[in-house]
């Protein structure tokens, strides 16, 4: 299927790995100019380095930047002033209990999750508007309808993200730019999958023992029963970063594998 992104430039925070690299290369294969981003401009060589591989005509633009940060933020749009589509995947989470979870790491998963967000629909959302056309997309998750109890701070930033969607949803009315949530289930990212590796080590299980364990017991309502890959995901976001999703505006779009039980 064409979805009419040739030409089209996108911005996708935190894309040298897991779910964002697999929204880059996405959006690469359909032909869009993609700025990939990380922390490094090793792992931004890297990631560009396997995208070009796999699609030998991507047009594709480094930015190695801490988007997370307000310094990044203002590099991003010093190089980058005009993007057609914003994703903003960037994103952080470690399980801890709630009563360990000090201020300073309260606000590093703000700053880091929902934040960098804020800052480049701030600055691109106005420009979109201005040009009648544009794609934000933020990639929440499950968490921010289920919050998991082993890490409450990053649940609450996914729903933060998920409401700062559809409020600035609502400033485009009548325009051609919409602004939505994507919220993936269980994925296996790479952060994900040395997490599910350490806990099996740990209790002396197999990575398979471990993944069927999970489902079963921490995330039982899944229709899937397995982790989803980045690739199923990152389809997801590449048709709605196109012109085709014209009619989806504010929506907290579901890539859940059925683990939500409302109807809505």
């Amino acid at each position: 299927m064409d979805l009419q992104l040739a030409g089209k430039q996108a911005l996708v925070t935190g894309s040298t790995a897991g779910i964002g690299f697999a929204i880059a290369k996405a959006l690469a294969g359909e032909g869009a100019r993609v700025i990939v981003n990380g922390r490094s401009e090793a792992r931004v060589g890297d990631a560009i380095a396997a995208i070009a591989g796999a699609h030998g005509s991507a047009q594709l633009e480094p930015l190695a930047a801490d988007l997370g940060t307000p310094e990044g933020a203002e590099l991003a749009i010093a190089r980058f002033p005009d993007v057609a589509i914003l994703v903003n995947n960037l994103g952080i989470f470690a399980p801890r209990p709630f009563e360990e979870i000090r201020d300073d790491e309260w606000a590093r998963m703000i700053e880091v999750n929902f934040m960098s967000g804020v800052r480049l629909s701030r600055h691109y959302l106005p420009r979109m508007k201005e040009r009648d056309w544009g794609r934000i997309i933020f990639i929440a998750s499950e968490s921010a309808v289920n919050i998991p109890v082993e890490m409450i701070h990053y649940g609450v930033t996914k729903t933060m993200q998920v409401a700062l969607a559809r409020g600035l949803a609502e400033t485009t009315v009548g325009t051609g730019v919409t602004v939505n949530s994507v919220l993936p289930g269980p994925t296996r990212s790479e952060g994900v999958e040395q997490f599910v590796e350490d806990l099996a080590r740990s209790q002396g299980k197999t990575v398979e023992e471990m993944e069927r364990e999970f489902f079963q017991t921490t995330r039982p309502t899944s229709l899937l029963r397995r982790f989803e890959t980045t690739d199923e995901v990152a389809a997801m976001v590449a048709f709605i970063a196109s012109p085709m999703s014209s009619a989806t505006n504010g929506a907290a779009i579901r890539a859940d594998g059925g683990l939500l039980r409302s109807i809505l």
